[in-house]
């Protein structure tokens, strides 16, 4: 079994795909871990990776195929694997499925994880971070017992750039502008699976289990 994991960035992909790939019995492949382990591992795709992560590029389609696709090659993903954060455009969903068909395998169900705009940019840009221990916070989920202080060891709590209001506004402006045609594409296949998004991780967990079975 292939499932793709679709959300855009605070809608909870990240956790929902630990949870699935846990109760599936399936390999997590996440595209931005790959890019981690290539970077550390130096590999020939790290490094081509790389050189355009230095000048604030973006790391074209065909690393970024040719890295999940070397993933899905390997022995433990034989039976299935849980796509998290891959394809995020066209080009990269028709590589895959070519590739897929090629052994005779595809893509069976594409869990979209919907999330309203209002509750991203809440969640988004309630994240705060210590300093010190790293411990997350959210100003209105999650506040810490002191404002600006982490419950944990004290350090000060701090906001990343990207987690203003205005810089989170122009992500999930990209991540809708990018991924909607994707949302057409595995409608008109028939794979997709629009899942409410809003409210704990154990009932969205629910759902998206109800959905599959």
């Amino acid at each position: 079994m292939y499932i793709i994991l679709l959300g855009a960035p605070g809608a909870g992909k990240g956790t929902q795909a630990v949870m699935l790939a846990e109760k599936l019995n399936l390999i997590q492949v996440a595209s931005g871990d790959l890019f981690r382990q290539a970077l550390q591992q130096e590999t020939e795709l790290g490094k081509k990776a790389k050189s355009y992560m230095d000048k604030g590029q973006l790391v074209p389609d065909e690393i970024t195929i040719q890295m999940v696709l070397e993933r899905l090659s390997a022995p433990d993903c034989e039976n299935g694997a849980l796509l998290d954060g891959f394809p995020r455009n066209i080009q990269q969903a028709e590589a895959l499925d070519k590739t897929l068909a090629q052994q005779a395998k595809a893509i069976e169900r594409v869990v979209y994880v919907m999330v309203s705009e209002g509750e991203l940019l809440k969640r988004l840009s309630g994240r705060w971070i210590c300093r010190n221990c790293q411990a997350p916070y959210h100003a209105v989920d999650s506040p810490p017992r002191i404002a600006g202080k982490c419950d944990r060891c004290g350090g000060e709590l701090y906001q990343r750039p990207d987690d203003n209001v205005e810089t989170v506004k122009k992500r999930l402006e990209v991540y809708f502008m990018e991924t909607s045609p994707l949302i057409d594409y595995y409608s008109r296949a028939g794979k997709l699976l629009e899942i409410n998004g809003e409210g704990g991780a154990a009932e969205v967990n629910r759902r998206i289990v109800a959905a599959l079975s």
